[in-house]
């Protein structure tokens, strides 16, 4: 074992998500601390993984909200920075009566988004087990740079990279762009966490299979799991289909839902040989991961509202 079980690379911003009115009927907010790469990071510390992060903040309020928050979680923050100049990514998150919702970016710049390749801490990358990334710090070409050099340090030393496109339409130049990034993380990674909107969107085809099997045979990638929402998810490996139905709750906001999944699988894979995973296993990958999800729908926020191992385990169990 390496140092780090897991570091992971991209944003760290603050995620505003409705809470309610004041007593003048103006819409108040609340600053959660979010960012897919955290979040999921924040998911494996709950099940007792040592991680580590790689990115940007701003010097500003919401920089410094962020990094009690990462100190409060446990996450190792020797790979954050600071900019001096760019203020911290926002996030407006307006959510919808069934949990699902819309996000409105403050980032043109952000600081997420000036991370360069000669700021990459690579012996960070190579004392860890596992990588994990997304694309948002891919869609501008400075941290898109520093991205790739990640990458090619993980790939070198070894790394498990896990990939989860994440993608968010407001934060590209283009579609285009975005398949196109989106098809460099699929060259890198061994896993890949995809949701069924993605995968239509990549693959140009509505039957979720008929997507996964492009991508299978295109990219060559171990293990794919793709999330299909409150339907559950699935998970494609050696020839194997494995579907888990989702646990049904009411969701309050569904904000890191997909990100507590992916943490709970890649806490799963520490466990276990990925070479060598079994159906059995795969079913109880999944049933975990998906009930991990339906838990932080029920609250607010992502980096904060993780579950507990003990939680997972005892809704499974109910």
């Amino acid at each position: 074992m390496r140092q780090y079980a897991v570091t992971a690379m991209g944003e760290l911003l603050i995620d505003f998500t409705e809470s309610g009115f004041s007593p003048q009927g103006n819409p108040l907010f609340e600053a959660n601390p979010g960012g897919a790469p955290c979040n999921v990071l924040s998911m494996l510390t709950k099940l007792g993984k040592k991680t580590a992060f790689i990115g940007k903040v701003g010097n500003d309020q919401f920089g410094i909200q962020l990094k009690e928050t990462l100190d409060k979680v446990g996450i190792d923050m020797r790979g954050l920075l600071t900019d001096a100049e760019i203020n911290t990514t926002l996030a407006f998150v307006h959510t919808y009566p069934d949990g699902d919702r819309d996000f409105s970016f403050y980032r043109k710049p952000g600081a997420d988004m000036m991370l360069t390749e000669e700021e990459i801490d690579v012996d960070l990358i190579r004392n860890s087990d596992v990588f994990h990334f997304g694309t948002l710090s891919m869609t501008h070409e400075g941290v898109r740079k520093a991205t790739i050099k990640a990458l090619e340090t993980a790939k070198e030393a070894g790394c498990l990279i896990t990939f989860d496109p994440n993608y968010r339409p407001p934060l590209w130049g283009s579609e285009e762009l975005a398949k196109e990034q989106m098809r460099k993380g699929f060259e890198y990674c061994d896993v890949l966490k995809i949701s069924d909107n993605e995968i239509q969107f990549i693959s140009g085809k509505e039957d979720y299979d008929e997507g996964i099997a492009w991508l299978q045979e295109t990219y060559q990638i171990p293990l794919i799991l793709l999330t299909m929402g409150k339907e559950g998810s699935r998970a494609y490996y050696k020839g194997m289909r494995v579907e888990v139905p989702g646990f049904r709750v009411k969701a309050i906001e569904t904000t890191g839902a997909g990100d507590t999944f992916c943490g709970c699988s890649i806490g799963y894979l520490l466990d276990h040989d990925i070479d060598a995973l079994t159906e059995e296993q795969l079913r109880e990958m999944l049933t975990f991961a998906n009930t991990g999800a339906a838990l932080v729908t029920l609250k607010k926020g992502a980096i904060l509202s993780m579950p507990e191992k003990a939680e997972v385990e005892a809704m499974i169990q109910k």
